[in-house]
This record gives structure tokens, sequence and C-alpha cells, in this order.
């Protein structure tokens, strides 16, 4: 029998097992600010993620957001399906979306000012928008529906943490916007001259998850998706609270926050299964069809192998 004369000996064992654990690795998610994604903030602010390695990454821009995702400093991150289309084209990065958070109907808009009274009257005006592919979307239907050629208009490249300032200082004209710049923009006098509405199913947020790094995240995932559509029937059941836990990030006040989700839909459980699940998820000719649109639009350079995108199987078993 062996005998330790010395507390300390009891102490260097413990902390030599304690130091051999390894820790849990880091779930970080990339978005930027908009309504659709803000039910994994409202998750964060009940508690939902307290016990988990999942970390929120804010940024100011879409544009930094894919960066991020196709560079690996996050491992996972809310954006269009376009601009996922996008990343699939350049080959840096195997993607799956897991989770169809919103749908625009509404939310993604060309504002513009009082004195225009249709879109056909944007030729040689200024026209703001960002460099991403949703801009690029809506921008080109807008030009179609006014039947003008993009070198009939002035073309402003804005980034969106821009947009306010650009419309406040009279940089533009006419700006291809979204929550929650729209409301403020509105409040203005700005004027609605075409929107998401008009092109439906067009434009839609996913949560999108490096093929890399799922199977040593899948935990954080599961809880993640599932805190994602707690905070979705919180929303619904307590919508003012939830307004005030939400209006600070969106910058706005708290009765301005649920106009906010008017514009947009917000798939449920059920819906999301159907969009993702085999044998033949209804994501699969969305996005065929709009790869095709982009294609022929020179938004994608040729085709994409996006086979095998949609992943159900970190939707809860349960509907919330």
């Amino acid at each position: 029998m062996v005998i330790f004369r010395h507390p300390g000996w009891l102490l260097c064992i413990f902390l030599l097992f304690s130091c051999s654990e390894t820790p849990k690795p880091v779930f970080r998610v990339a978005t930027n600010v908009w309504p659709g994604y803000e039910p994994f903030f409202l998750a964060r602010s009940l508690g939902m993620f307290e016990k988990s390695p999942i970390r929120l990454v804010e940024m100011p821009s879409a544009s930094q957001v894919a960066h991020s995702l196709r560079n690996g400093t996050v491992e996972a991150a809310a954006l269009t399906l376009d601009e996922t289309l996008t990343l699939i084209q350049d080959g840096d990065v195997d993607l799956r979306v897991v989770l169809v958070t919103d749908i625009s109907n509404g939310a993604d808009v060309l504002l513009g000012h009082a004195d225009i009274a249709n879109i056909q009257e944007l030729r040689g005006k200024r026209v703001g928008v960002e460099n991403t592919a949703t801009g690029a979307v809506v921008l080109d239907a807008v030009l179609q529906a006014a039947q003008l050629k993009a070198s009939e208009i002035t073309l402003v490249p804005i980034t969106v943490n821009d947009h306010l300032a650009a419309w406040q200082n009279n940089m533009v004209d006419a700006l291809v916007t979204f929550e929650p710049v729209r409301s403020v923009i509105l409040k203005s006098g700005a004027v609605d001259l075409f929107n998401s509405s008009q092109i439906p199913g067009r434009i839609m947020d996913v949560l999108v998850v490096r093929a890399d790094s799922i199977e040593r995240n899948s935990s954080a995932l599961k809880q993640l998706v599932k805190g994602y559509f707690s905070a979705c029937d919180y929303l619904i059941r307590y919508p003012e609270d939830a307004a005030m836990r939400m209006a600070p990030r969106l910058g706005t006040e708290v009765q301005q926050v649920m106009p906010q989700f008017e514009g947009l839909l917000l798939p449920s459980l059920s819906e999301n299964r159907k969009w993702l699940s085999p044998p033949e998820p209804t994501l699969d000719a969305v996005v065929k069809q709009l790869a095709l649109l982009m294609k022929q639009h020179q938004l994608l350079q040729g085709d994409i192998q996006a086979d095998g995108l949609p992943e159900a199987r970190f939707l809860p078993e349960i509907s919330q």
C-alpha cells in the first residue's frame, strides 16, 4: 500500500487529470444585423446558450460574414441563399444549409425620394446598392420591371453600414436596402418603389455550416437550431418582452421592432423539414431556379455543384 504523506500529491494528481481534459471547441456563428437572424440573439438573451460553446459573432455587413466563413474564422453563418451560392461557386468552402431562417416578402426594398413617382423615373438617377448578390438580385429585378438598362442609371456602391448616412447626406436618389435601415428611411419620407414581395421566393436567408466543422460541432449545432425555434415561439408568445430585448441590436425603438418582421416569413419547424429533408428537399428546386437566374444575369460565372446542400438532421425532433 502506498501512502501519500503530503496533501500536495493529491492536488497534483487532480490538476494533472483536469488539465488532460480536451476543451470543447468554440462554435462561432457570424451574422450581420437583420430581423430574420434576431431569434438567434433572442435565444442568447434568454440564456439558452449559456452552457454551450456557441458564440454569436456580430458583423457590420454580409460581405464580411461571407469573408469570415470562407477563411474559416467562423464555423457557421447566416446568409442569403444567393450569397451561399456565390461562396459555393468560388470553390473555397463546402457548405451545408441546416436551417431556412426567413423568406423576404417585402423586407428588401428599393426606396426613393418622394419626387420619384415610380421605377421608370430612375433613368439618370443615382441608385445606391451594396455589392452583394442580394443587392444585385433586387436591382436586376427593378431594371427588368422598369425596362431600363444598367447604363441608364448611376450605380453608387454602398456597404449596408453606410446606407443610412448615404441617404441622410443625399448621396443617392434611390437605395436598395433592407431592415432595419428600411424602417428608418421610410419614416423620413422615402417611397417604397419596389420590394421583394414582387419577386416571391427569390430572396431567402439560411443558416450554413462549413462541412469540415459539422461533426465536431454537432451537439452545439443542434442546440443552436433548437434555440432558434424556441426563440421564435417566444417571439409569438411574448412579443413585448422580445421586442425590448431585440430593440438595442436592431437600433430602433421598441415599438418599431415588430413592424420589421412584417415583410418576412419565418418558416416553422415543419416547413423547414419540407425545405431540407430527403428524398426531394424543396430547397433543391429553389437552388436550381436561383442559380439559373443568377447565371443568366452574370451573377454566377458558371454551373455550381450544390448537391447535398440541404441538411435536415439538426432540426429538432419535436415541434417547438
